[in-house]
């Protein structure tokens, strides 16, 4: 489990399609302190780690993975935002965010907003119902507040510290970003439709 308070940024150095599986190699300033088998949010999709050599620690993303996130268009050299779990005995700062993302959004538009950035996204399929004005939301693993809310279009404003911290900063227009509901909110939908 993860908050979505993304505690590093991670460089891609490596992507080695072996077979339908992605071997994601990343150097992060957190890389050497993680252990083999530790679980790490690569843009908020739960990861195990495998290998860690050289201030790089190494992943491997299984083709559902790649069908529902935005990991299989990684580019050596583009940054992916990094959060290990939390512990039972830290602060809930963000909100409950399994790393288990739902689908992917493109981002239709930036507004700066002289102090803080308006983020507009275009969902690639139908939402589920869990979204509500002020709720909750995972995107890229950042645990965002929803700002605006349309049919099948979703907006967050972000501050100057998400932006500049984590992979917020490098998005453009067209842009897949990963997106988990709140999972209080899908649990909720699922008891009301049966």
């Amino acid at each position: 489990m993860f908050s979505g308070i993304i505690e590093s940024q991670g460089e891609i150095k490596s992507l080695d399609l072996k077979g339908t599986n992605l071997r994601i190699g990343v150097k992060s300033p957190i890389s050497e302190e993680l252990k083999i088998d530790q679980s790490l949010a690569h843009n908020g999709v739960c990861l195990t780690i495998t290998e860690i050599s050289n201030g790089v620690h190494y992943t491997d993303a299984i083709k559902e993975t790649l069908d529902k996130s935005n990991l299989g268009k990684l580019k050596i050299g583009g940054h992916v935002n990094l959060e290990r779990s939390v512990r039972l005995n830290d602060r809930l700062d963000g909100h409950i965010v399994q790393g288990h993302v739902d689908q992917t959004a493109e981002l239709i538009d930036v507004k700066d907003q002289n102090g803080s950035w308006q983020f507009t996204f275009r969902f690639t399929k139908k939402p589920l119902h869990t979204l509500i004005d002020k709720g909750s939301i995972t995107i890229n693993g950042v645990s965002l507040t929803i700002s605006e809310l349309k049919e099948n279009v979703v907006g967050v404003s972000i501050i100057p510290y998400t932006y500049e911290n984590t992979n917020f900063g490098d998005l453009k227009p067209g842009d897949l970003v990963n997106i988990e509901f709140d999972v209080i909110g899908k649990y909720v939908e699922k008891l009301y439709r049966n």
